[in-house]
């Protein structure tokens, strides 16, 4: 495995950015690739997955019904670039249906009504059961928001994201330092993944649920660029946050083991748009899934 690591490593270079990348056969025992898959990092949206098994197993218990309604309002939202929080007037949809919004197009206003409706002892409980060790939730997208002003010195979050998105200054807040924001490791989004994809960490129905939700998911510039083929299914999450790029996401090619491949990134620069990141975060998951293809096969 050290040739792969080693080519692993030069594409995160090449892009400008450190990453940590782990990958893993789903269901069989066998090797791994790994490039940090121990270390912490910032989880960004990627901690939706999380949520989004908390919800199943909500379901599961009877505690939320998925056909139930919710009505919401856009402007008591939390903001984000895609979603809820852009529409013009109320809506009423299902708990399911806001799950889909979540994973599919990363709505931030669609994961802190679901967050706001378990409560965060329901993730801790998914983090303890789960055993994900390197894996913390203080919150939902707002209270990340709020961080990023109060560290920033901004007024509004608008402010914000335009001073840190600046290479002509450094601004640090504490939302791109995994010892203090909501963090994660490729390894513990590896286990998520593969927990869902044996039913292990819900009912068989909500397992199911999940993974048709994550195969969904509409972003094809991270991951899905290096499988860009109609009979392959990446189904995954991304996480975006200032300088942070990250997708996990399982690859099931027709007739093999499904793998599980989480990349996490930070850039050099902090421009809104890091195309270069985006694409090595697809090269080097298509090395690494290339790689234990010739193992478990």
């Amino acid at each position: 495995m050290n040739d792969v690591v080693g080519r692993i490593g030069d594409v995160f270079v090449d892009a400008g950015c450190q990453g940590w990348l782990q990958a893993e056969p789903i269901g069989r025992t066998g090797p791994v690739v790994d490039v940090g898959g121990a270390d912490p990092v910032v989880a960004a949206s990627v901690y939706k997955v999380i949520v989004l098994v908390a919800l199943g197993r909500a379901f599961d218990a009877g505690a939320l019904d998925a056909h139930d309604t919710v009505r919401v309002v856009p402007g008591d939202c939390t903001p984000g670039p895609t979603g809820l929080s852009l529409f013009s007037d109320p809506v009423t949809l299902s708990w399911l249906d806001l799950a889909r919004l979540m994973i599919t197009l990363s709505d931030n206003a669609a994961s802190d009504i679901i967050l706001g409706a378990l409560g965060l002892a329901a993730v801790e409980e998914v983090i303890s059961d789960l055993r994900l060790t390197c894996t913390r939730v203080i919150g939902g997208t707002a209270a990340l928001q709020r961080q990023i002003v109060r560290d920033s010195g901004a007024l509004t979050l608008e402010e914000a994201v335009g001073l840190l998105a600046s290479n002509s200054t450094i601004h640090q807040t504490a939302a791109f330092d995994p010892a203090y924001t909501t963090a994660t490791s490729a390894a513990d989004i590896n286990a998520v993944l593969s927990g869902i994809w044996t039913d292990a960490v819900a009912s068989p129905g909500s397992c199911h649920m999940m993974r048709t939700l994550l195969a969904q998911q509409i972003w094809p510039h991270r991951i899905r660029s290096a499988f860009p083929f109609a009979d392959v299914v990446v189904a995954g999450k991304t996480g975006t946050v200032g300088p942070i790029r990250n997708e996990a996401a399982v690859v099931e090619i027709p007739g093999e083991v499904p793998i599980a491949v989480s990349v996490f990134t930070r850039a050099a620069r902090s421009d809104v748009f890091l195309p270069n990141v985006d694409a090595a975060i697809g090269r080097a998951a298509h090395l690494a899934v290339t790689e234990l293809r010739a193992w478990v096969q």
